[in-house]
């Protein structure tokens, strides 16, 4: 008869020594880190018409990977800085731009599949109509108008409720601090604040330049999870009202006006009226 098995015997744990803990804690704390980094969307074309004028014009102006990416980059360092989640940014996951025969110049869309997939629809027939001259003109065209529809890409909207203005505005804004503004576009005085696209676009900017660098971007940030209230909305980032600011933006219009109509001004005196400005408006 076999005798019964002996009880099994348990293997000591071993002892971990706090030098060895803090030494592994060091060694974490030295290993690099990799630094944030931006969203980087899965990006696709499609083309209704190979054939078409404008098909030929954005290709012979145009690298859409090479301009995609661009625009991508330029609109999020406009309005974000990275971090290590970017919980701050719009979870985009991928961006198609379709050139195609329609109205109009363009616009953005979600997709059928979700919102965080999004369409850029750009008319072919428009593309068509740029006119050739300057030598640059289609290729800074078609830049412009992809940076404009890439912003409505990333923006955020304040649940729905911002002034479709603003929002046009802020594309506008990225449009002309990327070099991309048409030579029809001009800085406007007087109507609404809220008119949109360039007219709300020069706004901005001096905005910006009144109020510090990265006001557009607090603007946007502001948008994100709240639903856009004009009164509290603009006095809480500038301590000043919209109707307020836009008064001050259209004095500084007329002033610059009279100043370059006045036949005696000189450069010395122009630029003291200039200081004379940036301290008269201010947040």
């Amino acid at each position: 008869m076999s005798a019964a098995p002996s009880e099994p015997t348990p293997s000591p744990i071993p002892v971990r020594h706090s030098s060895s803990s803090s030494s592994l804690a060091k060694e974490a704390a030295d290993r690099p880190h990799p630094k944030p980094s931006y969203p980087n969307p899965k990006l696709r074309l499609k083309v209704g018409d190979l054939s078409h004028k404008g098909a030929l014009i954005f290709f012979s102006n145009a690298n859409p990977a090479q301009n995609l990416l661009t625009a991508v980059e330029t609109v999020l360092s406009s309005l974000y800085s990275p971090s290590r989640k970017n919980e701050h940014i719009p979870p985009t996951r991928s961006v198609t731009l379709i050139l195609r025969s329609m109205p109009g110049v363009a616009y953005t869309t979600g997709t059928d599949l979700d919102s965080d997939h999004k369409e850029i629809h750009f008319s072919l027939d428009y593309i068509a109509g740029v006119p050739q001259s300057p030598p640059t003109r289609q290729a800074e065209e078609i830049a412009g108008v992809l940076v404009h529809e890439m912003v409505h890409c990333w923006q955020w909207n304040a649940l729905g409720t911002a002034p479709s203005g603003l929002i046009e505005g802020i594309a506008d804004f990225v449009r002309l601090k990327a070099g991309l503004s048409p030579p029809h576009w001009r800085k406007e005085a007087g109507g609404d604040w809220d008119a949109g696209y360039q007219h709300t676009g020069y706004f901005l900017d001096w905005v910006e330049s009144i109020c510090g660098e990265g006001s557009v971007r607090k603007v946007n940030l502001e948008l994100k999870d709240k639903k856009y209230v004009e009164g509290r909305f603009w006095k809480g980032l500038f301590g000043k009202t919209v109707a307020q600011l836009w008064q001050e933006y259209s004095e500084s219009l007329e002033k610059r006006k009279d100043d370059s109509e006045s036949t005696n001004s000189n450069v010395e005196s122009a630029e003291e009226e200039e200081g004379v400005l940036v301290e008269k408006y201010h947040c």
